[in-house]
């Protein structure tokens, strides 16, 4: 009898701001490398490091972990695991670029703020310290989750913070602390405030994800969303009601999905039903439009 009950994966995301000499070097092999353990993902690489999510099975990431932390430049490089029963990743890229995530900034790294631990910001929260939570992630991102209070910036990508920053300068003399999904936005992000009059920054470290798996069921309210193809993962193991509401019915929902009208590709949130009902589009124009986007059928080795 066959068994039917789908396998449960580890998506494992990490990054390391490290002088890389030759990226495309090492692009090369990283890429034989994963290829090899039969890993798929995105990774990120430059001269200002490594920025990276791989997803397989858990002899699969153990075998990466052991493998990249042998390259002393990464010997203590920190993982984010999370598990799941969706595929995340259908393919394995390793790609070089300028800045391991987008941003635009000319900040220096030695001015990021100060690091605070998950036990650190919990014990905080639970003194109610009068503290600023800033989030620094997209706009799309904070609407189906974010830190109870947390304040959102006008941001649709991370290049936008410079201008986006003026919505708290009233905060300069505050203690701030900024968050983002694992913790690699916000070391250039808190260097930037730094450098531009804040006073007293700190940040999460290992960000959204690793305050989640210490102290699920806490401050953390809705999903986070996340670049792979689950779109949003559940933080929470009890406190999972959703924060938004279908595009179509309204119903209290929070599964982003893409507009399968290929020329639109809108992110937006839709419930299982009206996603049938309408097409899996976000308009009624898209609904009708004949140039889709293809169904894929994943195959899992």
């Amino acid at each position: 009898m066959q068994n039917n009950i789908p396998e449960i994966k580890i998506v494992s995301s990490f990054y390391k701001y490290v002088k890389i000499h030759n990226p495309l070097e090492f692009q090369q092999k990283h890429l034989e490398f994963c290829l090899l353990l039969g890993l798929k993902g995105r990774i990120l690489v430059g001269e200002e490091g490594i920025n990276g999510c791989v997803y397989g099975t858990k002899g699969q990431i153990e075998e990466y972990k052991n493998g990249l932390m042998e390259n002393s430049l990464f010997s203590d490089i920190e993982f984010k695991d999370t598990y799941t029963e969706k595929p995340a990743y259908r393919k394995m890229f390793v790609r070089v670029r300028k800045e391991i995530v987008y941003s635009g900034l000319d900040v220096d790294l030695k001015n990021t703020g100060k690091f605070l631990t998950p036990i650190q910001l919990k014990e905080m929260l639970d003194r109610n310290e009068d503290i600023a939570l800033v989030d620094m992630r997209n706009g799309y991102e904070f609407r189906i989750g974010r830190f109870r209070n947390a304040i959102s910036l006008p941001i649709e990508n991370f290049r936008d913070l410079p201008k986006a920053v003026k919505n708290i300068e009233s905060l300069k003399n505050k203690k701030i602390v900024a968050y983002c999904t694992g913790g690699i936005r916000c070391e250039k992000a808190t260097a930037f405030l730094n450098e531009n009059g804040f006073k007293d920054v700190c940040q999460i470290k290992g960000g959204i994800l690793k305050y989640g798996e210490e102290f699920p069921d806490t401050y953390w309210e809705g999903k986070c969303f996340v670049f792979d193809d689950r779109l949003a993962i559940q933080i929470n193991r009890f406190n999972t009601w959703p924060l938004e509401e279908c595009a179509w019915c309204k119903k209290k929902c929070d599964d982003y999905m893409n507009c399968h009208n290929l020329d639109c590709d809108k992110l937006f949130i839709c419930c299982e039903n009206c996603k049938e009902m309408h097409n899996k589009s976000c308009s009624g124009e898209c609904r009708i439009s004949p140039k889709r986007r293809k169904e894929t059928i994943l195959i899992e080795n």
